[in-house]
């Protein structure tokens, strides 16, 4: 059964699965929540059924420092809940991979995150990004000492006259007990009055940015179709025992901007092609699944 505890909550976040919302781009602040619920799925061949439920919380302000440079600050904190059920004897080895060293399951992760950017913009036409970052992600098994990750993401975008941007960045993330390199795509191309393809995501610890092709009807409500690649990389043991889940998403999204400065975001989603692994184990198929996501965004 699908399980949507959805917040009509704002709180001190930034943009995190929402799409761009260009009448609101001249806000320097941005305060947001997101709720994602998924439905129960099977792992390690059905001998585990595993639910979730993220609580996303991020505050953003742009700081103007001349006409070519700025400056962004970020900030964030994740509640992700575990929900393990039916966990079996059979096949012990998998439940054995899935639990670690101790045997114990985990029921949350708690994430921070905290980034910098620099924007440069060297003319009418190129633009550059520079942002390092830092994260902690651990689950209540394992303690925030030993979960920090860190790295830097840049971006270079080509604006043509028409206004329509493209250009290509890369995440290098030094996560826990793992280093990786990410390349993606950035992009915002107005394809006509009402058809726009852009990026969805924040390229990162999260994975690359994605692409989703929304519809405009009018200046308050617009639709999106839209996939990515997501990571989630998380500690559950002191000893640099490490869980990570990739998937690919794809979803609808519905959007309304209320004011000005506020927009509301719901999300009918499908997670597939899942994995979970503990370090040093073989990684274990996830069956696909449904989620739905409510975004709550206020500028200002």
């Amino acid at each position: 059964m699908l399980k949507t505890s959805l917040l009509l909550v704002v709180v001190f976040s930034s943009v995190t699965i929402a799409a761009e919302k260009p009448a609101t781009e001249n806000k320097r602040f941005k305060l947001s929540v997101s709720q994602i619920s998924t439905q129960s799925t099977a792992v390690a061949n059905g001998d585990t059924e595993l639910q979730r439920d993220s609580l996303l919380l991020n505050a953003g302000m742009n700081i103007p420092l001349n006409r070519q440079w700025s400056l962004g600050l970020r900030g964030g904190y994740d509640r992700l809940d575990y929900d393990w059920r039916q966990i079996t004897l059979n096949g012990a080895n998998n439940v054995s991979s899935l639990f670690g060293a101790t045997g114990q399951s985990w029921d949350h992760i708690d994430r921070y995150r905290a980034s910098v950017s620099l924007n440069y913009r060297m003319d009418k036409h190129w633009a550059f990004f520079l942002a390092p970052q830092i994260q902690y992600a651990y689950a209540d098994t394992a303690s925030a000492s030993n979960a920090q990750s860190y790295g830097v993401v840049a971006s270079a975008m080509y604006a043509f006259d028409s206004g329509n941007m493209i250009g290509f960045g890369v995440a290098y993330l030094n996560d826990i007990d793992e280093v990786r390199t990410v390349p993606y795509l950035a992009m915002r191309w107005q394809i006509n009055e009402h058809w726009t393809l852009a990026n969805p995501f924040q390229a990162g610890f999260s994975g690359p940015a994605g692409l989703e092709l929304s519809y405009q009807f009018n200046p308050d409500w617009n639709i999106g179709l839209g996939s990515a690649r997501r990571t989630e990389r998380f500690l559950i043991e002191d000893d640099d025992t490490a869980v990570e889940t990739n998937e690919w998403v794809g979803y609808i999204r519905g959007g309304w901007l209320a004011t000005p400065a506020l927009s509301v975001n719901l999300y009918a989603g499908y997670y597939f092609n899942g994995e979970l692994e503990v370090t040093r184990q073989a990684a274990l198929e996830m069956d696909n699944q449904g989620a739905a996501a409510l975004d709550i965004e206020f500028k200002f």
